[in-house]
């Protein structure tokens, strides 16, 4: 699968373990491809739920994703300041229809004042049981934990303030181009 350029728009999903539908997101502009990530931004999103309700976004969005760390990282652009919410998630795939990952149901929520929150211990347990989720995805899902936690201590990757400066910038001036192109 050839990788999506800057400027295209591309589908994000996410499964659940045992490979049912979590959420999708529509119209994710992509800033950024590597071997190894994807950057991309979404303002004002459709997302489809897998109960089939839907719901769109209230700010700009920028989304990290990585091939080989097992979470991905949505830092918010809000009034009071960027608010990270980290998906310990799988590495993604991509393939013709979507970025695609696996959500291991643990998220890490970083405030603008820079606190921390640990959210949805319950979930993981019960999806733990539910879906089976073997002794090396959960050491491999609690090993993710401290490196995320290390990423945000020493603002690395996304949560670098030049980050969202750069990629910010790159967004609108890719919107720039799109509006002109198809008005």
């Amino acid at each position: 699968m050839k990788q999506p350029k800057e400027g295209e728009f591309i589908t994000i999903k996410g499964y659940k373990h045992d490979g049912s539908l979590h959420r999708t997101w529509k119209d994710n502009m992509v800033l950024k491809t590597s071997e190894q990530s994807i950057i991309a931004c979404n303002d004002h999103t459709l997302v489809t739920e897998s109960d089939g309700r839907r719901w769109v976004t209230r700010e700009v969005a920028l989304l990290y994703y990585h091939k080989h760390f097992w979470f991905n990282v949505v830092c918010m652009l809000r009034k009071r300041g960027v608010t990270y919410y980290c998906n310990l998630a799988s590495p993604y795939v991509m393939d013709q229809e979507a970025l695609k990952y696996i959500d291991y149901d643990l998220d890490i929520k970083v405030f603008p004042d820079g606190e921390k929150r640990l959210l949805d211990l319950d979930e993981y347990e019960i999806h733990g049981r539910r879906y089976h989720y073997s002794d090396e995805i959960d050491r491999i899902i609690k090993y993710q934990i401290q490196e995320l936690v290390r990423w945000i201590e020493e603002e690395k990757g996304p949560f670098s303030p030049h980050f969202i400066d750069i990629w910010y910038e790159r967004y609108c001036q890719l919107s720039h181009q799109y509006k002109q192109k198809h008005n």
